[in-house]
């Protein structure tokens, strides 16, 4: 039941990230150079210990959590590529290629909605390693649903989808990780094959910070500030992941 709750608090960071992309265009960049730096402490200091701390599955000579954990990154940027999802917030590309007319933002927010779904799977499963392992999940996931909701809000105002249509989809594009952290919670797994999907969940967190968030901050502002508050992110959850 803790992860379905803090699954639906992550509704409110994806609702808070798209009421950012409608109402401030220029200072949201040091907030994203933030949750970059905050997801990538996360999974270097937190995620990835726990998981290699159940690895006993080997692919060959080497970890199987270690293949999960390209498989997620390489999955995630495949399936990007043919759905056409998650265009940067403030790319610079030119109309004709953001607007592909209102099906093409659609499709990219149903893409969304499906790995957000498999976010809140991960969720479920991470409690069930312990419950300080799930809130360090719940903490990945805040900052993704954040920039979840600012680039969905964003990518269908760019290609001129936003109509009472859209919002549904930003609606159901929230609540996907309900669905999937009760999913999560309700199955059964070995620890070794959890570990192999939580490395997966590690591969897609690793992808969309260094893949999206990154470069959406540094796109209309590449200024030192960006990156201090990038490193300031890495930081924090250095100092919080020792200090448990």
């Amino acid at each position: 039941m803790m992860a379905i709750a803090l699954a639906a608090v992550t509704v409110l960071a994806t609702t808070l990230g798209g009421y950012v992309a409608l109402r401030s265009r220029d200072r949201f960049h040091l907030v994203l150079g933030l949750a970059a730096g905050l997801l990538l402490g996360l999974v270097a200091f937190d995620l990835l210990p726990e998981i290699f701390a159940n690895a006993t599955l080997k692919i060959g000579k080497l970890p199987a959590v270690t293949i999960g954990f390209v498989a997620g990154f390489l999955a995630l940027h495949f399936f990007e590529q043919f759905a056409g999802s998650h265009e940067p917030a403030e790319s610079d590309y030119d109309h004709d290629h953001v607007h592909h007319g209102n099906i093409a933002g659609a499709l990219g927010a149903v893409a969304m909605a499906g790995h957000v779904f498999l976010d809140g799977v991960a969720l479920g499963l991470a409690f069930q390693v312990s419950t300080a392992f799930g809130f360090a999940v719940f903490l990945a996931l805040l900052v993704h649903a954040f920039s979840d909701g600012l680039n969905t809000v964003a990518m269908l105002v760019k290609g001129d989808a936003w109509s009472s249509r859209a919002k549904l989809l930003l609606i159901v594009d929230a609540v996907a990780r309900i669905g999937g952290a009760t999913i999560g919670t309700s199955i059964a797994i070995s620890m070794p094959w959890l570990a192999i999907y939580l490395s997966i969940f590690a591969g897609f967190i690793i992808y969309i910070a260094t893949s999206h968030i990154l470069p959406e901050a540094h796109s209309r502002h590449p200024s030192k500030m960006t990156m201090v508050a990038t490193l300031v992110g890495v930081l924090t959850m250095w100092v919080v992941v020792n200090s448990l």
